[in-house]
């Protein structure tokens, strides 16, 4: 993907968080891996306003810290540098306050298996971190220890972050990850929820991984097919009508000739 490219994937991406409602005002960060380089949002801007010239660059490798661009990254930065150097697998970041996620995190409450979607972030619960300020390592450590063999993770009194291999998809995890909030915090209103044995979850954890298998593969087989197809498609160009004029005895009128001679 070329850098532009990223650049208006995650411009994009901010407007859907802003436009579905897992943001609440400004807060909320997404980054996104390209190459050697993390693609992040910039500081004190609301995702809905975000432009692609405003997208900070920051290296995976060297001093930490270091970034470069027309704006400074979000004060998460730490928090999404860190899960993109300590995780290969780990290629887009979002992390908004997403209502219900954010009610869980006040009230210190891991998400357990009360549906098979939590399989999606790779076990049988979503954790919950212990608090710590906003921007700080504290906090870049706490949720690098959350996300251990998980693809989502509650903030503590802040918020939530869910991972992805693509920007779509941990698009996908975040908005499965505030519906998992949004039921368990319904359920506990009427009741204590069941909840699916480690055995069941863990099976939903590997059909999800097949199915993952399957699509990128599919993706990589047909995207030559697909080009092929498109080439094919293509009509090759009509032929040029040769029209014959009659001669007239009248005279060309002298602006066609004109025309004529700036064609």
């Amino acid at each position: 993907m070329k850098e532009q490219n990223a650049r208006l994937e995650i411009v994009t991406q901010c407007r859907a968080i802003a436009r579905l409602g897992l943001s609440q005002g400004a807060v909320g960060s997404l980054s996104l891996r390209l190459l050697d380089d993390l693609l992040i949002t910039p500081a004190d801007v609301p995702l809905e306003k975000v432009e692609p010239k405003m997208i900070a660059v920051m290296p995976l490798a060297g001093e930490y810290g270091a970034w470069h661009g027309t704006m400074k990254p979000t004060s998460e930065w730490r928090m999404h540098l860190d899960i993109a150097r300590a995780r290969s697998d780990i290629s887009a970041i979002v992390h908004t306050d997403a209502l219900y996620a954010t009610i869980l995190a006040c009230l210190r409450k891991p998400i357990p298996a009360i549906h098979y979607m939590i399989a999606l972030f790779g076990g049988p619960d979503v954790r919950c971190t212990n608090y710590a300020p906003f921007g700080t390592k504290q906090l870049a450590d706490l949720v690098l220890a959350g996300l251990k063999d998980r693809q989502g993770v509650l903030l503590a009194n802040h918020g939530m972050v869910a991972t992805g291999a693509t920007l779509g998809q941990a698009m996908w995890r975040a908005a499965e990850l505030e519906t998992l909030a949004r039921i368990y915090h319904h359920a506990l209103s009427v009741g204590k929820p069941a909840t699916l044995t480690d055995a069941a979850v863990h099976e939903i954890v590997e059909r999800f991984k097949v199915s993952d298998h399957h699509a990128a593969n599919q993706a990589q087989s047909e995207a030559p097919t697909a080009r092929a197809a498109k080439v094919a498609a293509k009509k090759p160009p009509k032929k040029k009508k040769v029209v014959t004029r009659r001669r007239s005895s009248a005279p060309e009128p002298k602006s066609d000739k004109r025309v004529a001679k700036k064609r």
